[in-house]
Order: structure tokens, then C-alpha cells, then sequence
């Protein structure tokens, strides 16, 4: 377990020299990027994402978990202003650091950050159904599964059924308030 307490706070390119050796296999970086990245991944990947986050509405968030002054974890939020939407993706902790609890309390931070923004109704999220630790996470903060899209993504000669998950406003607030 880290000694210190996990803090999140907005992912930057001072993060980014830290997660170029997250992924050891193609299958390692689509499992977590999707099939529009190359192996392996490189700074200049990230650097063009966190373009993205730029200006008064932006194309997503990206948030950095940091424990014991590493990064621990990191996360994005694909924003869908026209219909209140975020899409929790890209979410990985670091492989040294699997296996201490961290992701629970990382992603509970994101999706509090993410809905206070009174502009989002939902947050949803794709997860590869093979993907069982991260679905008892997502399932333990109060996404609920919404269907599966069968054989939805090719990687390599395999084909990978993906789950959608969602969670709206009242649910998140809910669970919110009886959690304290």
C-alpha cells in the first residue's frame, strides 16, 4: 500500500514521462486506449490528448492519481456538452501499484469532479467484458450495466465483446447521500 494518501489532480505533460512503460503489448495499450493508438505508446500520443482538454468547453478531462509523489493512476472524461454526457475512458493504474486499492478511490474522486459540473446529466463508460477487475470497480461506485455489444472491437486476430455502463446524476447523488 502507499504510504500517503492518494491525491488527484488534473493530468499534465509533467505526468507523461511516467506512463510511456504503462503498456507492454499492443493488446495491453487497446485494452486501454482503444484501437486508434500505436504501440508503443509515446509522449506524443498523450501530448496530442491533452490538447483536447483545452478552452472554456472541452473535448475531455484527464486526471492523474498521484501516491508516495508517483503517478498512480490516470482517467478521462470524453464531454458531450450538446447532451449533458461524459464518457469515462482510458482509465489504468500504474502497473507497479496494481493490487493496493487505488482504483476505487481514484475513479469515486473523478466521477464526484465530473458531476459537479451541473452541465452533465450522465456519465457512461465501454469496458471489454474480459475486463473483470474493472468492472467490480465500476460496479462498486454505482455504474450499472447496460448491454454488451458483441464482437465490437478486432485486435489482432481476436475479437472483443465491449459492456456499456452508465450512471446519471440522481444515482451518483444517491448513493452520494447515504454514503455519509
Amino acid at each position: 500500500m502507499p504510504t500517503a494518501p492518494l491525491l488527484v489532480d488534473a493530468f499534465s505533460e509533467a505526468h507523461i514521462p511516467e506512463m510511456l512503460d504503462w503498456f507492454s503489448s499492443l493488446e495491453a495499450l487497446v485494452q486501454w486506449g482503444g484501437p486508434g493508438l500505436s504501440f508503443p505508446l509515446q509522449a506524443a500520443q498523450l501530448e496530442a490528448m491533452l490538447v483536447g482538454t483545452k478552452g472554456a468547453e472541452p473535448e475531455r478531462l484527464m486526471f492523474a492519481g498521484v501516491a508516495d509523489g508517483k503517478l498512480a493512476g490516470h482517467a478521462q472524461v470524453a464531454l458531450d456538452w450538446a447532451n449533458g454526457v461524459g464518457r469515462l475512458a482510458r482509465v489504468a493504474i500504474n502497473p507497479r501499484m496494481r493490487g493496493q486499492g487505488l482504483a476505487q478511490p481514484f475513479l469515486s474522486e473523478v466521477t464526484r469532479r465530473f458531476f459537479a459540473d451541473p452541465a452533465f446529466e450522465r456519465l457512461e463508460l465501454n469496458v471489454y467484458t474480459f475486463n473483470e477487475a474493472a468492472i467490480r470497480t465500476y460496479r462498486s461506485l454505482g455504474f450499472y450495466e447496460e448491454g454488451v455489444r458483441r464482437s465490437s472491437a478486432k485486435v489482432g486476430d481476436a475479437r472483443w465483446d465491449t459492456a456499456i455502463y452508465g450512471m446519471l446524476r440522481g444515482e451518483w447523488a444517491d448513493r452520494t447521500a447515504a454514503a455519509q
